[in-house]
């Protein structure tokens, strides 16, 4: 007699199933940290209460992330006992707060100077710290660098749109100005993130991580290349030499027939979107020349900016050792400045009423910590940053040379760090998109100060 047989039950597929769910659960069990990291990428867009008003400290929904973050950190550290950092991170990332204390200690008013000590202990020490804590491995990098791809994106289709439609900030008479949702009272907002955006996508373009898709390249390629129109239409001159100088230095560390390609694309899309289409041009080229008039013909921005890196000077003649205090550029200005001086800088546009705005600060972070914090302060925040910038570039050199698979955040890393050290020639620190500065010096800190291993090798 035959026996019957029954098929077994198909557990495979569901076993399968569960496997992915497990796996899917693991992989966000480990990455939840970055949840904080993320929102302080994703919300300086958001409107800020006191930005741009000039009184009051200017916190934002990112600096509430940005303590979140913190406090993530200091949980992981005190229970979990989870990756403090080297001995030599925690000296670079820590020396310029020693400059602080010294400026915050010494001003003539501490109680007055006590919000600008927390603010540059949160931008330049805290955020970096952070995030070279919560930064598990490369793809931890690639993740936050993603967001800011994604925040410039937006903030340049808005831009974008707001030149198109005649509703961005006042600039030549016109409402042309591409501001995203930062407002005239933010005229840099838009422009800096575009930047870290930009870069971001051309280091991925310039080396992809290994095993990612076929299309990641070319499409990192073209959002990088898109970037660029929003960033044209910011008429950010320091922005635009910022950005330049970090492609050329991330281009030079790719190899010179890379370097060469690279540079024949750009020159090609520069004249097709300016030559071609007209995106505009007349403007554009007029700004772009107007960098190379500031000596002999200098404009009325120009102007003021050399009078108030003047005045940062003066102040520290005065007291070269500390400076005259955090939060004392302001208070000490019209005692130092030439009578050339104007009062402020005219703001309209983009669904802001016309707006006198104080000018508080030398529009330079080199000078602005010079005069409010010596030459003390000067030496440790620029020795720290030196320190950064020279040990991403060195890590950069030898994982290309051992072929690594994170040379992309490598190439990010430099270029970050690269556009920060530039820019901060013509801008400082101040509203909204402050507390990004703090992710970018952390990214950058990350490749540079991590164990090699973690930085150049993981994938």
């Amino acid at each position: 007699m035959a026996a019957t047989l029954t098929a077994p039950a198909p557990a495979a597929p569901a076993a399968a199933s569960r496997a992915r769910r497990d796996r899917w659960r693991g992989r966000w069990a480990e990455r939840w940290p970055l949840l904080p990291l993320l929102a302080i990428v994703a919300l300086p867009a958001l409107p800020s209460p006191a930005a741009g008003t000039g009184g009051g400290p200017e916190i934002g929904p990112a600096d509430l992330a940005s303590a979140v973050a913190v406090l993530v950190c200091a949980g992981r550290l005190l229970y979990l006992r989870r990756r403090p950092l080297t001995a030599v991170a925690a000296l670079v990332l820590g020396l310029p707060a020693a400059g602080f204390a010294v400026a915050a200690v010494t001003a003539a008013d501490p109680v007055a100077a006590l919000p600008g000590l927390v603010r540059y202990l949160q931008v330049f020490v805290l955020v970096p710290a952070a995030v070279c804590l919560l930064l598990k491995d490369a793809r931890d990098f690639r993740i936050v660098a993603g967001a800011l791809v994604v925040l410039a994106a937006v903030q340049g289709v808005v831009g974008v749109h707001q030149y198109a439609t005649g509703t961005g900030a006042s600039y030549m008479g016109e409402e042309v100005r591409a501001v995203g949702t930062f407002g005239p009272s933010d005229i840099m907002g838009m422009a800096t993130v575009v930047a870290y955006g930009l870069l971001a996508a051309a280091a991925c373009a310039l080396r992809a991580p290994r095993d990612a898709p076929v299309w990641l390249r070319p499409c990192a390629a073209a959002v990088a290349a898109a970037l660029a129109v929003p960033l044209a239409l910011s008429f950010s001159r320091g922005v635009w030499i910022a950005t330049a100088a970090a492609l050329l230095v991330v281009l030079a560390l790719t190899g010179r027939r890379q370097a060469l390609t690279t540079l024949a694309v750009l020159g090609a899309t520069g004249v097709v979107l300016v030559g071609g289409f007209g995106i505009g041009s007349d403007m554009i080229a007029e700004r772009a020349a107007s960098v190379t008039q500031v000596a002999r013909a200098p404009d009325r921005s120009v102007s003021d900016r050399y009078a108030m890196w003047s005045a940062a000077g003066a102040m520290w003649r005065e007291r070269p050792a500390a400076g005259v205090g955090l939060k004392g550029f302001s208070a000490h200005r019209d005692s130092h400045a030439s009578i050339g001086l104007s009062s402020g800088s005219d703001t309209a546009g983009a669904g802001q009423a016309f707006r006198r705005q104080p000018l508080l600060s030398p529009h330079n972070m080199y000078l602005l910590v010079l005069s409010e914090q010596g030459l003390i302060g000067l030496t440790a925040v620029v020795g720290s940053w030196a320190a950064i910038l020279t040990g991403a570039v060195r890590r950069l050199v030898l994982a290309r040379a051992r072929d690594h698979a994170a040379v992309d955040c490598g190439l990010a890393a430099v270029a970050l760090m690269a556009w920060q050290t530039v820019d901060f020639l013509y801008a400082d620190i101040g509203g909204p998109t402050s507390v990004l500065t703090g992710v970018v010096l952390g990214l950058a800190a990350w490749w540079a100060l991590a164990e090699p291993e973690k930085a150049a090798v993981a994938a």
